[in-house]
């Protein structure tokens, strides 16, 4: 298994490699396309590789064209198979923290929930690599609070994480309903208009398998000011203009402030996108 897990991941960093390489000469197409149809002079760089160049082009289509992407690789068996989930919190956790990864268990359709001991980090995503959990989630708290989510996906990336607040839990809100229901969800993912939302959007949804049409069950996962609004329901049809909804629980608020190019225990994993400090202030600029 860890022969496996390292070739795999050897054939994931060659293929990022020859992403930069595949960016450069579809830049060199960009240009070439625009003196063509600007009928202009073809750079002078351009010209040892403009038959070559030319070739290819007539050779590609809409889809072809696009250059290669190691994000096409991290999701590509997405939808094929249902995901796992392996689900464990920080060492000695509260039995505020207990409770809420078991309400998330439920949340989380095909998630399996388990005490983290000792387990170093290293530890826990070897385990999950041996037996082909799709993704690792790991939830911290603070005084008894949570207050923090990594989801990484396994077995090459990426690694998102996740400040956790106003958590509260499915018995603090007194909701009507005696059980939680388990059919897999349908997902709401309001106002990600983003380059970086649209990749949370695809951190988030790739954790949850393909809902029956017949479906009750709703998550929402809203974006207001980079703060993500998490919402579970269930929906009811009364009678045939109107639909009751009931909140389920648990709710929080997520808040990004890191995605990288690896698993959760690479320490030198690339770093896709994280929070500066400066941002807190750019009132007007919206990351998701």
């Amino acid at each position: 298994m860890l022969r496996k897990n390292m070739r795999l991941r050897k054939e994931y960093m060659y293929r990022r490699g020859l992403e930069h390489e595949d960016r450069s000469k579809a830049e060199k197409k960009r240009k070439i396309k625009e003196a063509t149809d600007n009928k202009e002079r073809i750079p002078s760089e351009l010209r040892n590789e403009e038959a070559n160049l030319r070739r290819e082009i007539e050779l590609e289509d809409d889809n072809t064209a696009l250059p290669i992407s190691h994000i096409d690789d991290e999701y590509a068996s997405a939808g094929v198979k249902d995901p796992s989930i392996l689900m464990t919190t920080s060492r000695k956790p509260s039995s505020r923290l207990m409770q809420f990864i078991k309400e998330l268990k439920i949340v989380i359709p095909n998630s399996t929930r388990m005490n983290r001991g000792n387990y170093i980090i290293e530890e826990l995503v070897e385990v999950a690599n041996k037996y082909n959990f799709s993704d690792l989630i790991i939830l911290h708290e603070h005084r008894g609070d949570p207050d923090g989510m990594i989801i990484s996906h396994l077995p090459s990336g990426p690694t998102a994480y996740f400040a956790l607040s106003n958590v509260v839990l499915r018995h603090d809100l007194k909701t009507q309903l005696d059980t939680m229901s388990e059919e897999y969800p349908h997902l709401i993912f309001h106002n990600f208009q983003s380059r970086i939302g649209d990749r949370v959007t695809d951190i988030l949804k790739f954790l949850f398998p393909v809902p029956k049409l017949d479906s009750k069950r709703v998550l929402s996962f809203i974006n207001k000011d980079d703060f993500i609004i998490f919402r579970h329901h269930t929906h009811k049809k009364e009678d045939y203009k109107t639909v009751a909804l009931d909140e389920v629980g648990p709710r929080f608020v997520m808040k990004l402030y890191q995605i990288s190019l690896g698993t959760v225990e690479m320490q030198h994993a690339q770093t896709e996108w994280v929070l500066r400090p400066y941002m807190n202030t750019a009132k007007k600029r919206k990351v998701l």
